[in-house]
């Protein structure tokens, strides 16, 4: 089983009825009632106001996949907690970012990036198109598909250049939007999934579930987990793969910590 953690804002849902109505378990449980239909993938929840935002050092290391939603609390997420998160990408577990966590601080510390775009809330059309049909996220999803209300998202999307991207969205005003990206970060699989605004029903959509089921099996990296992923150890001469001779001066004494 793929250990997979929903992480919410849980900030609409306690101030928006009309959040409220659409999912009243929050969309944080709504997701990860979906994705535990799917008999590979075992999904838990944590949220912003729990201690630790539900993210200690114990729960994290137990974790294969973290799903990301936030909007209008980003600011209110602990910077220890963002490192925290971070390094466990960085050790080789994987992430979904969703809809507006572009501007999440785990996004922005993983992209080294504005991650800004252009945007309109006006519940218009959206059609998402495969731009890689081979590709495990695509598994069992058509060449496209259509949601009919959705917030626009528009480029430029200010994000590194992706590994690659899965779909592409048009919008019933004209902007079209890179939807779907990967990315590797350290030992760490990244995806990042545009649909989603808590106002309208994105998250009931059979095909949005699909493809967030099969982000998480995409995500996740059977292999061991990095001890360190910030380690940057001294190799002592005597110790290099083939055998060479000290030649240059050194600002280090042998088996002495430095910086790289």
């Amino acid at each position: 089983m793929i250990k997979t953690i929903v992480w919410g804002e849980n900030v609409h849902e306690q101030k928006n009825k009309i959040v409220a109505d659409i999912y009243p378990d929050g969309m944080h449980n709504h997701i990860a009632a979906a994705l535990n239909n799917d008999p590979e993938i075992s999904a838990t929840t944590a949220v912003l106001q729990d201690p630790e935002h539900g993210l200690t050092e114990e729960r994290l290391a137990d974790t294969d996949v973290l799903i990301w939603w936030g909007h209008a609390a980003h600011g209110d997420v602990s910077d220890e907690i963002v490192e925290r998160v971070c390094e466990r990408v960085w050790s080789g577990m994987g992430m979904i970012f969703l809809h507006s966590a572009h501007f999440a601080k785990p996004f922005k510390r993983l992209m080294g990036a504005p991650c800004n775009l252009t945007w309109r809330e006006a519940g218009e059309r959206e059609r998402l198109w495969v731009t890689s049909r081979n590709h495990p996220i695509t598994t069992g999803i058509p060449d496209s598909f259509e949601l009919e209300n959705e917030e626009m998202y528009g480029e430029p999307f200010g994000v590194p250049e992706p590994l690659e991207t899965v779909f592409i969205s048009w919008f019933q005003g004209g902007e079209v939007f890179r939807s779907g990206l990967t990315y590797k970060r350290g030992a760490g699989n990244i995806f990042y999934f545009r649909p989603g605004h808590e106002t309208y029903p994105t998250y009931h959509n059979e095909t949005v579930q699909r493809v967030i089921a099969n982000g998480v099996k995409w995500a996740y990296n059977p292999q061991p987990r990095v001890a360190d992923p910030n380690a940057a150890p001294n190799v002592p001469v005597d110790q290099a793969p083939e055998k060479i001779e000290e030649r240059g001066p050194r600002l280090h004494k042998a088996g002495e910590e430095g910086y790289r």
